[in-house]
């Protein structure tokens, strides 16, 4: 299997998996520990009207992916905190004109050359050499922020009330955590698109939380575990010629099942 190395669309692929495996563990814990997954789904289902206006416009889809993300992200950081909206409603408008969007967008697109199936599913072994570099730009502003405010989301994400009596902007420091998850959405989408972005951005972290209560502890067993799932999900997809994105989510998921029945069978009292 190694001889596939040899190829640059494969070794790509690993770069940015392993890449994404880095950012998804850290931006996933706080999606786990702040219980925002539901907002994450929004957050990437938006994303893809910037796809699809970004397919139509003939310009680098990513581009698009990142703007629309980031705007669903501060307009949901926004209703949080001031509107009088609720946030649930907003997050499910968002989610459904993104989608709608999206698929006007590449209907209208020239030739309609475009697959929808790979945006929605990823295509990881498409991701060319710009990708990566983009994908590693990224991942060094995520990375960089969650150490430079540290401290500031710990509280945020274990206690909001408290950190807001401590004297922490929880406002900008909510809407900052959030354009975080936008980042890093758009950083998972070639990697396994937008569907299963959400269940590769919990499942490490879901996991990672049975076995540590340390924040920073969560963070690195939870790349770790996005590392080993993304590979594995790349192994399994070219020694069985099935669908990259799919085959990483059910590997992440098929673990999640696993240690979650030990876990039951392990607490069940004894007879």
């Amino acid at each position: 299997m190694l001889d596939v190395l040899q190829f640059e669309f494969m070794r790509n692929a690993i770069y940015a998996g392993l890449l994404a495996s880095v950012v998804c563990g850290v931006i996933g814990t706080y999606v786990v520990v702040k219980r925002i997954v539901f907002i994450s789904g929004g957050i990437s289902h938006a994303s893809f009207g910037g796809l699809g206006l970004a397919t139509w416009l003939a310009i680098p889809q990513l581009y698009g992916a990142l703007a629309f993300s980031l705007l669903a992200a501060v307009l949901i950081g926004l209703v949080n905190r001031y509107g009088r909206e609720r946030e649930d409603t907003l997050i499910g408008a968002l989610w459904a004109t993104g989608m709608a969007m999206g698929i006007l967008f590449i209907d209208m697109t020239p030739g309609y050359a475009v697959d929808p199936t790979s945006i929605l599913f990823g295509d990881i072994l498409r991701v060319s050499s710009a990708d990566v570099w983009l994908v590693l730009a990224l991942n060094i502003v995520v990375v960089a922020t969650v150490v430079f405010f540290y401290k500031e989301f710990l509280a945020v994400s274990l206690d909001q009330e408290f950190a807001q009596l401590r004297g922490v902007p929880v406002g900008v420091i909510y809407l900052l955590l959030l354009c975080l998850v936008a980042l890093t959405i758009v950083i998972m989408l070639r990697v396994v698109g937008i569907v299963l972005v959400v269940a590769l951005l919990t499942l490490p972290a879901a996991i990672s939380r049975w076995y540590t209560s340390q924040l920073h502890t969560m963070m690195i067993l939870s790349s770790v575990l996005g590392g080993v799932f993304i590979m594995s999900g790349l192994a399994i997809s070219y020694l069985t010629d099935r669908p990259a994105g799919a085959c990483i989510i059910l590997t992440a998921a098929a673990v999640y099942a696993v240690v979650w029945a030990l876990r039951r069978v392990s607490w069940a009292p004894a007879a």
